[in-house]
């Protein structure tokens, strides 16, 4: 029934458009359906194909944009939308050029990538799902969304949900990491933060999930590369937060660059038609990633252009971005009965649905006002929620002797290749953010610490073998109490094509760092990065390790602040830090072998290394505090669930035995110890954030029902299985603190 339902919704459409009738639920107002229809009934299978083609504005081009004459394009009606169109006056510019001077004057759709920000820049996504804040992460994204919309965009490419176990990925840094659960929730907060209640305001923007699917997965973490799934882990660890997207009223859907199981995800009938339209009844339109559908051919999939435009279009992919593959072959393909033109019809109004939507079809310029996109860009609440959640996303990994935070009347030597860049600090896929709005780590600091406490020295490059500026930073080092060392990636090492098989710090930063460690002074090393890093090095040269990610904009006073103490990190990790590359991939969540080896213990003829421990550097959901929690008192209300009784409640004592208030992230996890089959050594099912004042204590309690334990059983069906489940309440991955309880069979 699910695979028939939206099979017969397009029937209907298309049987209306031929009766001149308005076609049932294109825009969910039947207003709009009307304009919908009206202009569907005048448009040629011309003007249809052309509302299916993206193209690239040449002015901050995000891929390899092929040359074309845009403006007569957009005149003939060949142009559905653009990208990289940026400024209320620009795209009011092409705008005008659609609406006055095509046929019908139907308005462009303009998106871009706005990923962790627009003007005001924002931790990158990783960072965010460090915070563990899915408030303050949806937060961001509403802010991004309304400096977006004021500069006349109308569609982002994000959220990207991938999920993703190999940091060797670039990509890793524009997701929320490993964990599925955490990435439900996240997905969720984006979808509603960039679309709101109702996408007819002028601060509300398509969102898109991207990239479906599986991408993250990709062998040998290696971006573009192929994904080889099995359907069980496919459908258990990476479909659910595009799931949750859909389920949260998400707009557009992006196929993937990857192969699945051998077929491309822009030609993927399994992923776009079976799973998307079929089971989840998704009724907005996809976009194809940068040329994916031509890429159909490297893949080896499609013959020809012509080829790759059929399989994709076949397959589900409405909008072409840049192949520019569909104006030129579908038309032929319909002559050929390849493609119908009833296919074409339906992807037109999806699209058109979306303009719809958006108040294009009344007011095409509602976006392109340069006033408002004056008054909105960077204003000083914006920045603040970026130097807040900046200061959210930090993690501490270590703090021997509690050197942090450090007190403000010390002499502070700040070192590094990252501690004065501008445009490191503000990562990739920057969004229109610019460097002379960018404050710097040394610029934060100087706002706490007067400039005869101040001692800074670049040091040494990111990459690179130059050393003579090691000199420099050993002076500072002994002139000051304490050394804060900035150390990590450039800003384009992680995100697209960036892709590393070494993930230890790059050039001569670690012989920049044993250099201050002879100095014999405290020394804290601030990461900037974009993915988990090998650090098995650089633990015992500092006394201090936090992860700072890439903070964005305000990223320099709100290191500032957790590094004085003005703010008390309570980040957590969302990905596992491995101790080496040879250890990936590696995660939290991963299934037992049939020789577990046991904790602490290395025997032979188990599952283990010869010269590695299998346990991770860091776990999933670690984080240090300036303060300490302790957790005890673990209760689980009854030993049985009943499929159709009460939840159980799951409640635990957190106190704070510290010196300091602060934030706690309290994490479940579960352990369903047999199933059909082999089920994960624990799984986080529910997370909540505390907030305890020094020597405050307070019970946390989570429910749990029948539908929190259910997978995707051995015959493929969805749900829970009778048995017996352990439960940890924690801190991190690792909570040792547990209970047992049963699901009845009932």
């Amino acid at each position: 029934m699910h695979l028939r339902t939206p099979l017969l919704g397009i029937l209907l459409l298309v049987a209306g458009l031929a009766r001149g009738q308005t076609p049932a639920s294109l825009t969910g107002d039947p207003r709009l359906d009307e304009k919908v229809s009206d202009l569907l009934r005048q448009m040629t299978l011309e003007e249809k194909v052309g509302q299916l083609m993206q193209h690239s504005s040449d002015d901050n081009a995000t891929g390899p944009a092929t040359k074309s004459n845009i403006l007569n394009e957009i005149r003939s009606g060949r142009c559905g939308a653009m990208l990289n169109v940026t400024g209320a006056a620009y795209s009011k510019t092409l705008q005008t050029v659609a609406v006055k001077q095509s046929r019908l004057g139907i308005p462009l759709i303009f998106g871009y990538d706005v990923i962790h920000g627009y003007k005001t820049i924002f931790p990158i996504c990783l960072g965010q799902a460090a915070s563990w804040d899915v408030a303050a992460i949806e937060k961001a994204d509403r802010i991004a969304a309304i400096e977006a919309t004021s500069a006349g965009i109308h569609w982002t490419y994000s959220p990207m949900v991938d999920i993703a176990r190999d940091p060797r990925w670039g990509r890793m840094s524009e997701g929320a990491g490993e964990d599925t659960y955490l990435g439900i929730q996240i997905a969720k907060a984006r979808v509603h933060a960039f679309q709101g209640d109702d996408l007819s305001r002028p601060d509300t923007m398509l969102a898109c999930a991207k990239h479906f699917a599986a991408y993250g997965a990709a062998q040998a973490g290696r971006d573009y590369y192929t994904t080889d799934l099995s359907e069980a882990t496919l459908r258990e660890v990476y479909l659910p937060p595009f799931k949750a997207a859909v389920d949260a009223g998400v707009a557009t859907f992006m196929a993937a660059f990857n192969d699945l199981n051998g077929v491309p995800s822009s030609g993927n009938k399994f992923l776009l038609q079976t799973v998307l339209r079929g089971e989840w009844g998704f009724k907005g339109f996809v976009v194809s990633d940068w040329g994916s559908v031509n890429e159909l051919q490297y893949h080896g999939y499609a013959a020809s252009p012509r080829d790759a435009a059929r399989l994709g279009f076949n397959a589900g992919v409405e909008m072409d971005m840049e192949s520019k593959l569909y104006y030129p072959h579908l038309l032929g393909l319909v002559k050929e009965g390849k493609v119908t033109e009833e296919q074409i019809t339906v992807a037109a109004g999806r699209i058109l649905a979306m303009k719809a939507r958006l108040g294009l079809l009344d007011d095409p310029f509602r976006y392109s006002d340069p006033a408002r996109e004056k008054a909105t860009l960077l204003r000083p609440e914006h920045l603040e929620a970026a130097r807040d959640l900046a200061r959210r996303a930090c993690v501490l990994l270590k703090n021997d002797k509690q050197i942090l935070p450090v007190q403000k009347e010390a002499t502070v030597a700040l070192v590094g290749p990252l501690a004065d860049s501008r445009i490191d600090i503000l990562g990739s896929w920057r969004g229109r953010g610019e460097t002379s709005d960018a404050v710097t780590l040394l610029k934060g600091f100087q706002g706490v610490f007067p400039s005869d406490r101040l001692l800074y020295a670049r040091g040494c490059d990111i990459s690179g073998k130059d050393t003579t500026g090691f000199a420099e930073a050993r002076a500072a080092a002994d002139k000051a109490d304490v050394v804060i060392a900035v150390l990590g990636e450039s800003w384009d090492m992680s995100g697209e094509a960036s892709s590393r098989s070494n993930l230890d710090l790059p050039g001569q930063q670690i012989a920049l760092l044993t250099e201050l460690h002879k100095s014999g002074k405290p020394i804290v090393v601030v990461l900037m990065c974009g993915r988990a890093l090998t650090l098995e090095n650089v633990l015992p040269l500092a006394d201090a390790v936090l992860i700072a990610w890439i903070p964005g904009t305000m990223g320099g006073p709100a290191i500032a602040d957790v590094v004085t103490g003005a703010y008390n990190p309570a980040g957590k990790l969302p990905v596992t830090f491995p101790r080496s590359v040879g250890q990936i991939p590696i995660f939290y969540n991963h299934k037992s072998s049939g020789r577990p080896q046991p904790p602490g213990e290395r025997i032979q003829y188990k599952s283990n290394y010869l010269d590695s421990p299998n346990s991770p550097l860091f776990p999933f959901g670690f984080g240090l505090s300036y303060t300490k929690f302790t957790y005890d008192n673990l209760r689980v209300s009854a030993p049985i669930l009943h499929a159709q009784g009460e939840p159980l409640t799951v409640s635990v004592t957190v106190r704070n035995e510290g010196g300091y208030d602060g934030e706690e992230t309290v994490q479940l996890y579960i352990h369903d110890r047999v199933g059909s089959l082999t089920r994960p050594v624990r799984e986080l099912k529910g997370f909540s954030k505390v907030f305890l004042k020094k020597g405050e204590e307070r019970e946390v309690t989570f429910k749990l029902t029948p539908a929190d334990l259910a997978f995707w059983r051995a015959d493929l069906t969805f749900g829970p299985e009778p048995g017996k489940f352990e439960v940890f309440v924690g801190g991190d991955s690792d909570a040792t603190l547990q209970d047992k309880f049963e699901l009845a069979a009932d």
